[in-house]
């Protein structure tokens, strides 16, 4: 049997100002950098555009890959792309009611740890692609343990 794994697609924005794009989710309390799971016949940076645009309401374009962070206690593997707006505007929908830059100081408590890692990561390594594995639990797990 082969392995099945799930591909997720986050985009990184910063602003001019050096400030970070997240998404507040409308299923949890939980902000988290625009993103989702890759469809079928798509291209991991073909996934990242459309899902930044569902949520965001943002045409954006692929700068460069930042990282590749292993789940495998999950079977899941996340690319995560450096990426800038090229057009559009902040679209509330029916997956984020609230679409805001922050900085980085600044990011809401209530954002996934792991992102929030992947957001540092991307800070303090801008010349090169982190691999890393990340384990534990998931945000929605720490959400419904009441501790996040």
């Amino acid at each position: 049997m082969r392995p099945q794994f799930t591909i997720g697609v986050f985009g990184i924005i910063f602003d001019e100002r050096g400030r970070i794009l997240l998404a507040h989710r409308t299923d949890y309390d939980l902000w988290n950098l625009p993103g989702g799971g890759l469809e079928i016949g798509e291209t991991p940076w073909e996934g990242v555009i459309r899902e930044i645009k569902e949520e965001t309401g943002f045409n954006a374009e692929v700068v460069k890959l930042q990282g590749i962070y292993s789940k495998p206690d999950k079977n899941e593997i996340v690319f995560s792309f450096i990426c800038k707006i090229i057009d559009g505007q902040i679209t509330p929908n029916d997956e984020a009611d609230k679409i805001e830059y922050f900085e980085i100081e600044k990011i809401p408590k209530n954002t996934s740890p792991k992102q929030v890692l992947r957001i540092k990561d991307a800070i303090e390594n801008p010349d090169q692609v982190v691999l890393k594995v990340h384990t534990g639990k998931s945000s929605i797990e720490l959400i419904k343990e009441g501790k996040l």
